[in-house]
Order: structure tokens, then sequence, then C-alpha cells
């Protein structure tokens, strides 16, 4: 891609960044994990699964909120591959997926409403 030249030359001498830029579809990934979090709901429900594993009765009483409505957002963050679950019997659980993608969005989250997650306080007391 460095053959690529801008149509006004400003001194700036970006050409070298094409060398590094990303594929457009790199670009298209980023957006439709952040798609996922364009619910406040979605968000929190997120947050939390980045701190324990847990099932749906359980997330639908914590999130004050219905079965079916939960099981929606679980199946939208599960399919951006930020959650996973697995069965044990009749319960399924689930969790965040660990993915480094899920990682820096667990703590962008956190940076961005400056919750600081309780693994991290446990960590600062003496």
């Amino acid at each position: 891609m460095s053959d690529k030249k801008l149509p006004h030359d400003h001194g700036q001498q970006f050409e070298h960044c094409f060398d590094h830029m990303p594929k457009a579809e790199d670009f298209l990934t980023v957006s439709a994990i952040f798609k996922q979090l364009g619910d406040g709901s979605r968000v929190r429900l997120f947050w939390i699964l980045c701190h324990c594993e847990e099932c749906v009765t359980n997330l639908s009483t914590m999130m004050d909120m219905s079965s079916p409505a939960l099981s929606h957002h679980l199946r939208l963050l599960k399919s951006a591959g930020l959650i996973t679950s697995r069965r044990d019997g009749k319960e399924v659980y689930y969790k965040s997926s660990g993915t480094r993608e899920a990682e820096l969005l667990h703590h962008m989250i956190e940076g961005l409403v400056e919750i600081s997650c309780p693994n991290e306080d446990a960590r600062s007391q003496p």
C-alpha cells in the first residue's frame, strides 16, 4: 500500500501510515463489538459476567429483568464473542469469555464509570 499517495500534499508525510493501517474488516469487527454495548443493561450484564459466573435465574434477579429479556442480551453478547456459557445438568452458566477484547472492554467500562474491581480492591488492602 506504500505506493498510495494522498491527493493533497500538506507536508505531513502521512503515506507511511498506510503500511500500518488495519484492514477495513478489522474496523468492522471493532464496530460490531461496540454495537453490543450500545445498551446500558447489556453493559451492566457484561460487567457482572466479568466478575462472576452465574445462571440465568440469578442474573435475572441481579438485573431486575425477566429471563426472556436477559436471555436476549446474553445471546447478543455471546454472538459477539464477549461471553461464554457452560451447561451443568439443566443449568446454564455464563461468564466473560476472557478474550483480549473482553478484558479490554471490561477495563474500559470500569475506567469510564469509575468502578473498581472487587479483586483489585482486595489486592490493594494490606
